[in-house]
């Protein structure tokens, strides 16, 4: 239901804007306003995608999770579709989503919704277990019921010193 509000709405929106926007300036003006920011855009998309690339490969480098950098790259994604969808109110979204400072500000919000109200999931005796709050799923697994017996199999991952390979060529360009 929300996404039919927003595939309704935001096109409407747009429209509105747009009107405005070439009643104040004038057509030409107004559409050549819309091609500039989607050129530009396509240009940041690119420097910023790069640089998500590279700390992506970073990360990998130096045997750390990658999750903050995915995070990064995929904001830099929906940003950059955003930026490339001819309107105002995209185009501003966009580029919250695609400059680094205001990005590193939604990524954070974005982590802590899926980490403190988000859905988790658990693995239970029987298969995955998905609760509503981080924590929740998993509280009756803490302690078995009286009298049952826990398997547990123990997964020693030891890492290995040897160098990644270099970084594919940059997917972006």
């Amino acid at each position: 239901m929300v996404l039919l509000l927003l595939f309704v709405l935001v096109p409407v929106a747009e429209l509105a804007v747009i009107g405005q926007v070439g009643a104040a300036l004038g057509f030409w003006w107004t559409l050549g306003l819309l091609v500039g920011d989607s050129i530009a855009g396509a240009f940041l998309v690119r420097h910023e995608g790069r640089r998500a690339w590279r700390s992506f490969w970073t990360a990998l480098q130096e045997a750390r999770w990658p999750g903050d950098e995915v995070a990064n790259g995929m904001l830099v994604l929906v940003g950059g579709a955003l930026l490339l969808t001819p309107g105002f109110l995209t185009d501003a979204t966009g580029l919250l989503l695609v400059l680094a400072p205001t990005r590193r500000v939604v990524a954070a919000v974005v982590r802590r919704r899926f980490v403190t109200g988000g859905l988790t999931m658990v693995a239970g005796p029987f298969g995955p277990i998905v609760g509503g709050v981080a924590g929740r799923a998993a509280d009756h697994l803490r302690r078995p019921p009286d009298g049952a017996i826990v398997d547990v199999e123990v997964v020693s991952i030891e890492r290995d010193d040897a160098p990644m390979p270099d970084p594919p060529p940059a997917a972006i360009e």
